[in-house]
């Protein structure tokens, strides 16, 4: 029975073991083109400013429509009752009166001093304005996941380090433990490389919990749901040395200026408040329109002799023949009417127009010359932003070229340092085990190895995410690949 236990439950061990390698096996591997681009489909900011191009585009689809004709159309149906003067009869009508009026109305202006034709360039401009800054919501957010992408493979490293150093020094306790249980050794070497040890498990907990940090931040630049099951690819990374084509940072600068859209879209916006300062000029000019109209209208007071009834002649006296006395009788006709029927009063009362329209604007309490003295301070505003996005630009790379020369440098230097300290602690490492050196001078000469790659890594990556900018600034794509 016992036996039988053991099995199922080794058993259910090895299922639960290839379950767990199936998941990792599944789990997905984020590249940094992975994060980027999941970066781009959810981030907030560039969904808004996606919301931002929109609207531009339909505001310059307003403005071009509003060049056309526009053609405008009215029906009223209205009752009176009391004493009023109808309209279509210009009679008084003291009792209820339904009327109807219809009108249509088309106007388009011939010169508005270009106003129009400025605000659909205006509107050309912001949109592709608005596309720039789209552009550059992305831009900044790929550098980032770039930087915290190089974050994780640097602590990464860091990580491999501490416990690389961390399995040296267990294999030293391990073997200073026998020597001391034989009495070839000091107890004190025992106690100081254990000491030591978990130095240095303190520094492989912290190292593990500044990858998990990294990972986190990663994850929550890109609005991707925090799990601790998040994993980066290590890619094969660009060499650290001196490009093959060294460009100063003018060149690097002047190229940038060609490229980055945070620039086209500062001098796009000073086109634009170019545009909106004609288009303040052209207020307080005359403008000429023309128009036309057309209307008819029911009238329920409108009557006429109604043809179905006969007409009544009436007499009445109208004087007296003078000799005779006699009496003269006139006679008149009296008829029947009936209101006028809605086909006959839409074609009688229909009326057409059609005109030119000139108006000339004196004095609007100075509103116009306002509205221009404002529209040079914008544009006066926009040349100096576009001035400071100038010099913003060249302090960024002037900063990034100084920092990969740095980083180069140092690496270079480091490269070396690390050399000379894994001589030097190969060498305290053998006098250790020999009896010829201290732990104290050994953990010293350890500490020193672990400083020295520590550097090392540091300048690496720094001098990858430095030409990665610099690279970024000329436009050409974010990458960290060899």
């Amino acid at each position: 029975m016992i036996s039988l236990i053991r099995n199922y439950s080794r058993s259910l061990i090895l299922s639960g073991l290839c379950l767990l390698s199936a998941a990792a096996s599944s789990q997905k591997v984020w590249t940094l083109e992975d994060c980027i681009n999941y970066a781009l489909d959810n981030n907030i900011d560039i969904k808004k400013q996606i919301l931002t191009v929109e609207l531009n585009k339909k505001q310059l689809l307003q403005s071009g429509l509003n060049m056309l004709p526009n053609l405008n159309a009215n029906a009223t149906n209205v009752w009176n009752w009391g004493q009023t003067i109808d309209q279509y009869t210009n009679t008084f009508a003291t009792t209820t009166v339904r009327s109807n009026n219809f009108y249509l109305q088309s106007e388009m202006s011939l010169f508005n001093g270009l106003t129009k034709f400025n605000t659909v360039k205006q509107n050309q401009i912001n949109l592709l304005a608005s596309q720039y800054d789209l552009d550059v919501i992305k831009n900044n957010i790929s550098l980032s996941v770039a930087g915290y992408f190089l974050d994780i493979l640097f602590n990464t490293e860091l990580l491999n380090i501490a416990k690389e150093q961390l399995n040296v020094t267990q294999d030293q306790v391990k073997r200073i433990q026998k020597m001391v249980d034989a009495g070839s050794s000091a107890r004190g070497d025992l106690l100081n490389i254990q000491a030591q040890e978990a130095s240095e498990e303190t520094n492989e907990i912290t190292a593990e919990n500044t990858l998990a940090i990294s990972k986190i931040s990663l994850q929550q630049l890109i609005d991707l749901p925090v799990t601790r099951d998040f994993v980066v690819e290590k890619p094969e990374l660009k060499p650290v040395e001196a490009p093959k084509e060294i460009m100063t940072s003018e060149q690097i600068f002047n190229a940038a200026l060609e490229v980055r859209p945070e620039i086209k879209s500062a001098d796009l916006m000073v086109q634009s408040a170019q545009k909106s300062l004609a288009i303040a000029r052209g207020a307080i000019t005359p403008t000429l329109s023309i128009g036309g109209s057309w209307g008819t209208g029911y009238s329920g007071a409108a009557k006429e002799v109604d043809p179905n009834v006969p007409a009544t002649t009436l007499y009445e006296p109208i004087g007296i023949v003078k000799n005779t006395f006699d009496t003269v009788y006139g006679f008149y006709n009296q008829y029947s009417y009936r209101v006028k029927s809605f086909k006959d009063q839409w074609n009688t009362n229909d009326n057409k127009s059609f005109g030119f329209y000139l108006y000339i604007p004196i004095f609007n309490g100075w509103q116009g010359r306002t509205a221009i003295s404002r529209a040079k301070i914008l544009k006066d505003q926009a040349e100096l932003n576009l001035e400071a996005q100038k010099r913003d630009l060249r302090k960024n790379i002037e900063q990034a070229y100084a920092d990969a020369v740095a980083a180069l440098k140092k690496y270079n230097s480091s490269v070396q340092k690390v050399d000379a300290q894994e001589e030097s602690f190969k060498y305290s490492e053998q006098k250790f085990n020999v009896g010829l050196l201290t732990a104290y001078d050994y953990n010293n000469a350890k500490k020193d190895l672990t400083a020295a790659q520590s550097d090392l890594l540091q300048a690496k990556y720094d001098f990858i995410f430095k030409t990665t900018i610099l690279d970024f600034y000329m436009g050409k794509p974010i990458s960290i690949n060899k």
